[in-house]
């Protein structure tokens, strides 16, 4: 863990930003296909690589990050206007680019309470644009890897309130954590630090959604990464919500969860499951 931010106040700096232009980051290729201008060559052209062996190519891969961003905004709307919850924590914050978790709680909320997190020094260049909040409301950031679970929510903590329930979201984040660094043991940790009535929501890629080639476009990409990607079935998935309750619908494909009234099925299946759970 290198650095906490605290909402209003100044006197700690942030680390130095080194940005590694050698490699790929998944941030950075996130804002990339979000259509944002905070990405670099590496990104692009591993994006670029991968997405030629999809059906559907780029568009395909365009269109999962919209599902993911549609997805989150759906559950966030969810969970502030029906299930009452007034605090967030987002692992594997990306540069913002539309609107993100704070904007779409505080508008429905204005006490709503945010922490993002990240551990890409692009980011980190950004948190400024992460920390704006609604008079009333409160957004922070924290700069921390994933796998560093239980730091990120201790200092979390300290803009939290952990005796009411916390939302835990993880759009796309478990995608770029292996086995070896026992993603499902981070998720149950993190959970087990929330109190009863906290949520889980996560989306993630898939080879069980008829999603041609899909892992050799994993492999791919991997290659091209400064890390990992995993591709899970819906079995590995749904081991994420061990001893939570499913939301309805459930695990299900992530433009299948609660979808606006108006939505059309277009183009491709989008290979990502999506689900919300809470904490009994």
């Amino acid at each position: 863990m290198t650095d906490r931010q605290r909402p209003d106040r100044g006197e700690r700096q942030p680390p130095e930003i080194e940005i590694d232009l050698d490699a790929a980051q998944p941030a950075r290729i996130y804002n990339y296909l979000a259509g944002g201008d905070a990405n670099f060559a590496v990104d692009r052209e591993a994006v670029d690589q991968a997405a030629t062996i999809l059906t559907g190519g780029l568009d395909t891969v365009r269109r999962a990050v919209a599902s993911i961003a549609a997805f989150q905004a759906r559950v966030v709307r969810h969970l502030v206007v029906e299930a009452g919850v007034r605090q967030f924590l987002k692992l594997a914050t990306a540069v913002p680019e539309g609107d993100d978790v704070h904007e779409i709680a505080q508008a429905a909320a204005p006490d709503t309470r945010v922490v993002y997190v990240g551990d890409d020094p692009t980011v980190l260049a950004h948190a400024h644009a992460l920390r704006r909040s609604m008079p009333g409301g409160v957004t922070g950031y924290v700069h921390g890897k994933l796998v560093e679970v239980d730091a990120i929510v201790e200092q979390a903590a300290e803009i939290l309130d952990t005796d009411r329930p916390v939302a835990l979201l993880l759009p796309g984040a478990l995608n770029f954590v292996t086995d070896e660094d026992d993603a499902h043991g981070i998720v149950a940790r993190a959970m087990g630090a929330l109190v009863p009535g906290s949520y889980l929501a996560i989306t993630h890629s898939s080879h069980d959604l008829r999603s041609g080639r899909m892992d050799e476009a994993a492999e791919k990409f991997a290659n091209l990464l400064a890390g990992s990607y995993v591709v899970r079935s819906r079995d590995d998935i749904a081991r994420f919500f061990t001893g939570l309750e499913l939301v309805d619908p459930g695990l299900v494909q992530v433009d299948e969860w609660r979808p606006p009234a108006a939505a059309t099925a277009d183009g491709p299946v989008v290979p990502i499951y999506g689900a919300v759970a809470r904490k009994p």
